[in-house]
């Protein structure tokens, strides 16, 4: 059976009905739905997953601290390694749904590394993924490094400097200059949610 994975910034406490009827067509489809235990994004899909009373789903928690189940759905616990704390803590859980998923469907508000750091990992090992571009309200298809790229000249120069300092991921310089020429900054597109997440 299908497995989807789907995460998104924590910032996107609601999904847009675009988003919507994405996921009423893998409902349809009956696909498997693979989803974090976050607030935000998590948090929302849960929500409206609960409300179609759709039981197909997993939720993936780091073991013993499942911080949102809303549909009392059957859980994946993951363990991390002793030490592990913030983000390489929760990496880990998100990472399990990668190396499970066939697609991902990720909702990214333009700043979060977390939802970024998952798009990157499913390119690593050949599986598409879909991105809905929160800010722009548009889906982007990404299946190589190339479309990952392009998916970064969205943003601003800042946040691509970030991502490849936080992230250890390397951007072409052809790209880097596409942010500064493109025209187009994220920062200028009305915001989703009321509160700003750095990660």
């Amino acid at each position: 059976m299908t497995k989807v994975f789907i995460a998104g910034s924590r910032k996107l406490s609601r999904l847009s009905a675009e988003v919507k009827a994405r996921v009423d067509t893998m409902i349809e489809k009956s696909f498997t739905i693979l989803v974090g235990d976050a607030n935000g994004a998590d948090k929302a899909v849960q929500r409206y997953l609960a409300d179609k009373d759709y039981r197909n789903v997993i939720v993936h928690c780091m073991t013993a601290n499942c911080r949102n189940n809303v549909g009392g759905w059957p859980t994946q616990e993951i363990a991390a390694p002793p030490g592990a704390r913030g983000f390489a803590y929760y990496s880990i859980k998100d990472q399990a749904m990668v190396d499970t998923a066939e697609y991902g469907f990720m909702l990214w508000d333009g700043e979060s590394k977390g939802t970024l750091n998952s798009v990157i990992n499913m390119i690593r090992q050949n599986k598409p993924v879909v991105v809905y571009l929160a800010p722009t309200k548009t889906f982007q298809n990404l299946r190589s490094q190339a479309d990952v790229t392009d998916l970064l000249s969205n943003c601003d120069r800042a946040s691509v400097q970030r991502f490849e300092r936080e992230l250890g991921i390397a951007i072409p310089p052809a790209a880097v200059r596409a942010v500064s020429t493109r025209g187009h900054d994220l920062a200028d597109e009305p915001r989703v949610g009321t509160r700003r997440h750095s990660g």
